[in-house]
């Protein structure tokens, strides 16, 4: 009885073993494909089986793809739960996309996840790109409308023949992408929104200079303070982050950069008065180097403030008495920017006779400022 157990039990084993599928070629040759496209922080990653225009015994489909292979519609399979089911976006399993955070679809949120991907066809007008919250099917067998998380509608347009169908991103933007398809003369897509890119950054950095390394350094709390006041977000904070690579203990620094820094998050939270004065203590410091200085005048001059513009000019020509081009340059420009040609021509003129050896290159454009002045 003992060893007719044992038989039993063995034959079981090998039937189950026997029952398992072994790793083949994906059906049709349509192999395994996938992109990712990264919005700032967030990641959006497309898996599909990817089919081709020919089959594996050369016979070229062209012109039967769209309602004939993919039909027009939704279709009963004729297997699975489903009697009415979109084509399933690819070949074999689901198509499916993923989303690290909650994203923006055509203008329609949709939350951070996965989902099967399926797309209703149609022979005119628009069709409709579907957003399943079953993800894990294989193919369109058991679709289930109510399953739905989203659809937008989308034109498909003529495309440049494309063999394999193939996804991408195009349009990249700073907080979107445009997804899209393309398959024999077709494209279609959809436009993907992260409405949030800097407040991710900012939250990822809030957690960078408090909870790492990277915060035992002026530089990292500059950086963050910097990142706030070009985009115009979270600048009270920037503003105590600023403060804090000056006076921080350990690690603040009161030097030109840093000076600089604040002054730009004041620049943004429009306090230009106290932003001016910090200005003015940090191009009289040591630290302040004649680049530095001639910067912050070309900066004034491109907001206009030429008066103060050229103020700096003249101190940084007062501070540097060693440098005969980069001060007159900024003299030039300062006195051209005021009204005083006669000034401006003399400063060009000098800045040309002590012309550095890497700035040569640059002669022909110094030499049309100047042209300019004179004509």
């Amino acid at each position: 009885m003992k060893r007719f157990l044992v038989a039993m039990l063995c034959c079981a084993y090998f039937a189950s073993a026997w029952a398992q599928s072994i790793t083949l070629p994906p059906s049709g040759d349509n192999q395994k494909s996938s992109v990712t496209q990264w919005i700032g922080l967030a990641s959006i990653t497309i898996t599909y089986f990817s089919p081709d225009v020919h089959t594996t015994d050369g016979e070229d489909r062209t012109g039967h793809i769209w309602g004939e292979l993919v039909p027009y519609g939704f279709t009963n399979p004729g297997y699975g739960t489903s009697s009415a089911a979109p084509w399933r976006a690819g070949a074999n399993e689901n198509t499916t996309v993923h989303f690290s955070h909650d994203v923006v679809i055509q203008g329609k949120s949709l939350q951070a996840g996965t989902y099967g991907l399926f797309v209703d066809v149609q022979k005119e007008g628009p069709w409709t790109w579907i957003f399943s919250t079953e993800s894990n099917n294989w193919g369109h067998y058991h679709y289930d409308p109510s399953k739905d998380a989203l659809r937008i509608t989308a034109t498909p347009t003529e495309a440049p023949y494309t063999e394999w169908l193939t996804y991408g991103f195009d349009e990249r933007e700073k907080n979107s992408a445009v997804a899209y398809l393309q398959w024999e003369k077709k494209r279609i897509a959809f436009k993907v929104e992260v409405p949030n890119v800097n407040e991710m950054y900012v939250e990822k950095i809030r957690g960078d200079i408090k909870g790492h390394r990277m915060g035992f350094n002026n530089q990292s709390w500059m950086d963050a303070a910097q990142f706030c006041a070009s985009n115009k977000i979270n600048l009270e904070e920037a503003l105590t982050w600023a403060d804090y690579a000056i006076n921080g203990r350990y690690i603040g620094v009161e030097d030109f950069n840093s000076l600089q820094t604040k002054a730009m998050v004041l620049q943004a939270m429009e306090r230009d008065a106290e932003a001016d004065n910090i200005m003015q203590k940090a191009i009289a410091l040591p630290s302040a180097t004649v680049t530095a200085i001639h910067q912050y005048g070309r900066s004034l001059l491109a907001a206009g403030k030429t008066d103060k513009a050229l103020e700096v000019f003249k101190l940084n020509r007062k501070k540097n008495p060693q440098d005969k081009f980069t001060t007159y340059v900024g003299l030039a420009r300062g006195y051209a920017a005021t009204g005083d040609k006669k000034n401006a021509i003399k400063n060009w003129e000098t800045a040309l006779k002590n012309l550095p050896e890497e700035h040569k290159p640059n002669r022909p454009f110094y030499e049309s400022e100047l042209k300019k002045l004179k004509g």
